[in-house]
Parts: structure tokens; sequence; C-alpha cells
């Protein structure tokens, strides 16, 4: 795919790692972890269509979340160290289930997997969401959205307007299962240390899928950062390059 903005935190070139980014954000989301982590890691990452520095999502022969696995995938050249946010850790999961031997670690904070964990508040946002981008009020969608799942004061601009459109075509991925991330035998085929990192004042929704996804891996571990939400590897970036550290330490 064209137009895709890469991303480079320079490190031991003996750890190669891949780091995914949330939806509305960029890979600049791990400026602060990668900096925390001092080199330990050969980081890479990149920013996916329509976000940061990349070009426009335009549309593919295959869906968003499809797509931008496709991307991630590439980049993959030997086991590395996979860490993935949100729905960037959900694309790191699926890498992980379709090519297990591709993974050294895998460190997911918090996975948007909503399939694995159905939640009423996430059904009502999903519906809000839907409701308003169906009368075209994009703006005050990505707003309800941020509210939710953004930093609190977040300025929802034209750019965040046209992603949340991006984030509404993830739904039967994430919502629905559509690429059998959670299909039987997938997740216990996971050989590599697993570690699921969470902000303890992060929405119950993301508990609740820790504890499916932990109770089918073989070599889990789990963590939670008091005092933080969704975007801790922007507010916790210290406490979230400690645990990677940890799961490296695992590897």
């Amino acid at each position: 795919m064209s137009g895709i903005h890469l991303r480079h935190w320079p490190g031991d070139a003996d750890r190669p790692a891949l780091a995914l980014h949330p939806m509305m954000g960029s890979g600049a989301v791990f400026d602060r972890m990668a900096a925390a982590l001092d080199g330990r890691l050969d980081l890479r990452g990149f920013d996916m269509p329509g976000h940061g520095k990349s070009g426009p999502w335009e549309g593919a022969e295959v869906d968003f979340h499809t797509a931008v696995t496709r991307v991630a995938a590439s980049m993959i050249e030997r086991p590395l160290d996979l860490i993935g946010h949100s729905m960037g850790a959900t694309v790191a999961l699926r890498i992980a289930v379709a090519a297990p031997e591709a993974v050294r670690s895998l460190t997911l904070i918090e996975p948007v997997l909503f399939a694995a964990a159905p939640d009423p508040a996430q059904d009502a946002l999903d519906a809000r969401l839907a409701e308003l981008l169906a009368t075209g009020e994009d703006q005050e969608a990505a707003r309800v959205f941020l509210s939710a799942w953004g930093l609190p004061g977040m300025r929802v601009g034209p750019e965040a307007a046209a992603q949340i459109r991006l984030v509404a075509e993830t739904g039967p991925t994430l919502r629905e299962d559509a690429a059998r991330i959670l299909r039987p035998g997938g997740l216990e085929a996971i050989d590599a240390p697993v570690l699921l990192i969470q902000g303890a004042e992060s929405p119950p929704v993301i508990g609740a899928i820790a504890e499916v996804l932990a109770a089918r891996l073989s070599d889990v571990g789990r963590a939670v950062v008091p005092g933080a939400s969704h975007m801790l590897p922007l507010t916790h970036a210290a406490e979230v390059a400690g645990l990677v550290g940890v799961n490296l330490d695992r590897a």
C-alpha cells in the first residue's frame, strides 16, 4: 500500500520490534515509551492509512483492519517483539494467531476485541456512533468516541471527524470477529510470552476482554497501571515501558 509513513526508534539490532498504534492516533503515540526503553529494542512502526503522516484511506479490495494487518505483516522479516495498543493490539493478536512463529513476545495494551466480551455499555456507544454517522454528524460522533477512548479534553478537529468513519469500518472485525482471531485453537497456538496491560480507570470492558484472552493463552501475564485510562502509552509511558521490559525478559 502506498503512502504509508514509517517510523523508527533505533535500538538493539538483535531485538527487532514492531509497535502498532490505536485508531485516531499515530505511531507518535509510542515516542515516550520508546524513549523510556532507552534503545533496548530496535523499534519500528507506521501510521495507519488516514492517520498521522500517512496518506488517506481510499479503500481497497479488503477491509481496513485487514489492510493494516497486511502492512504490519510486511514489516516482519524475522521473529520479533510485537507491541500493540487498542486497535493496534488486535492487529498484533491477529498476526500472532496467524503466524505464531513470527512473534518473540507479544504485548497487548488494551486490546479492543469486543467480540471476546460483549458489553452493554459498548453496545450503546456503538449504536450512538452509528446513529450519528447515519445522519452525517461525523464531528459529534468523533467527540463521543474520544470522550470514551481518548484523552480528557482532547480537541476534536477535522482529522478526527474523517477518521471516525474508519473506526466504524473496523466493527465487523472488532465486534463480530470477522477475522476469526478467536477461532478454536488460535490463541492457544501462541507460545510466545504475552502481557496484557490495562489502565485502572479504563472502561470495564477492557478488563473483561483481558480476562477472556488470558484464559486461553498458555504463557500470559496481566498488569494494571494505577491512575491510567485507555491512552496510557501517552500518559504513563514510563510505567508501560517498564512492563514491556518485563515481558522482553520473559522471551
